[in-house]
């Protein structure tokens, strides 16, 4: 009788993809009680605190979407962990001319794809609010 590995294969990196994914949103849950502990003890009157402040949330939230992506294998988690790091990499205060332009374009790649290469049939249910804002329909009835 043949072993199909596959059979072994496929479910064991799937429970590890969600160890994984569980140790992702540990960590993320450590860093945002640290982050809140450093943030607290900030000189909130200063600019660069409130940069700090976005740059950690993204951080946080790029992390949460990991944990999702991890989990659900969908293509629009992939889309939108890519988004919210170019929009982190876009608030950096040490960017170039060229980093900006190639942080837009990358957005709006992004966006053409998930809105014109993308099939509703991408998504699971309920990560779509309005399947008419996906499928170019008209807002109006």
């Amino acid at each position: 009788m043949k072993l199909n590995i596959n059979m072994f294969y496929s479910p064991a990196v799937r429970w590890l993809e969600r160890a994984l994914a569980l140790a992702m949103l540990v960590g993320v849950m450590i860093a945002a009680v640290n982050g809140g502990i450093t943030m607290s003890q900030m000189d909130w009157t200063s600019k660069e605190t409130f940069y700090e402040l976005i740059y950690r949330v993204l951080l946080l939230v790029i992390g949460l979407e990991l944990v999702r992506m991890l989990v659900t294998h969908s293509l629009a988690a992939v889309l939108e962990l890519l988004a919210f790091v170019i929009a982190r990499k876009m608030l950096k205060p040490d960017l170039t001319a060229l980093d900006i332009i190639l942080s837009v374009i990358a957005f709006v790649v992004l966006l053409g794809g998930r809105r014109y290469l993308i099939s509703r049939t991408c998504y699971l249910s309920g990560e779509l609010e309005d399947g008419r804002a996906c499928n170019g329909e008209n807002d109006q009835p």
